[in-house]
Parts: structure tokens; C-alpha cells; sequence
């Protein structure tokens, strides 16, 4: 059975930095697709990164443009969790955050990647507060 928590979230100061954690089960992060997510209230669920690929093969990670240089997704397959770092934190990061995944795998597909619509398996996400 497939399941994502997220963890990591919490208040933090503009300018500050926060680490969020996706522990998975039911699947290995040897082949994966892991996609990030964020909704502020009253607003859609916008993909901010994504991490898919395979061992085998090559990973490819994925950022949104608004994001690209303030965050990375890596992952710790000793254990089975997704890394979302998010530095220089700004107030309409506030949000909640979620972690999702699909099967089969997107691959080397960035659209895919960042589109909320093709995820099959979410967390519960966590709250993220950016505020002085």
C-alpha cells in the first residue's frame, strides 16, 4: 500500500530556511517520481519541484521557475524519504506543502512533473508559515 507523510513544516522568519521530509512506504526510491506541492489559501495546489527517474537509468529534477533557485529535492533511500530544502524563505511561501506520487513513473517529463493532475498518491501535507 502505497503512503507519503510529510513532516519539517512549521513558523519560520522571512529570509529563514526549512527542510521538509516525505517518508514513503509501499514503493522504493530506487524507481520513483516524487512531486512537490504547495496551496496557499484560496488557491490552486502549484507544483514547485519534482524528482523522477530511476537508478538504472538517470533521476531529473524538476523546479518551478518562481522557486528554481532557492530550493532542491533530494532523496535518502536508506530512508525511503524525499528532501524538499527551501532557503531564503519569503511570505507567499506560506502555505500548505504536499508531497505526491504516481505510478507508473513520469520519467524525464517536466510538465507531468509539476502538474498536480497526474498524481495518483498524496500525503497529508504539513503547514508552512513564513511571517516576521
Amino acid at each position: 500500500q502505497v503512503q507519503l507523510v510529510e513532516s519539517g513544516g512549521g513558523l519560520v522568519q522571512p529570509g529563514g530556511t526549512l527542510r521538509l521530509s516525505c517518508l514513503v512506504s509501499g514503493f522504493t526510491l530506487d524507481k520513483f517520481t516524487i512531486g512537490w506541492f504547495r496551496q496557499a489559501p484560496g488557491n490552486e495546489r502549484d507544483g514547485i519541484g519534482c524528482l523522477t527517474g530511476s537508478a538504472r537509468a538517470a533521476y531529473f529534477e524538476y523546479y518551478a521557475d518562481s522557486v528554481k533557485d532557492r530550493i532542491r529535492i533530494f532523496r535518502d533511500a536508506a530512508k525511503n524519504t524525499v528532501i524538499l530544502q527551501m532557503n531564503n524563505l519569503q511570505t507567499e511561501d506560506t502555505g500548505v506543502y504536499y508531497c505526491a506520487t504516481v505510478q507508473p513513473i513520469f520519467g524525464d517529463n517536466r510538465r507531468k512533473c509539476l502538474s498536480a493532475s497526474g498524481f495518483n498518491y498524496w500525503g497529508q501535507g504539513t503547514q508552512v508559515t513564513v511571517s516576521s
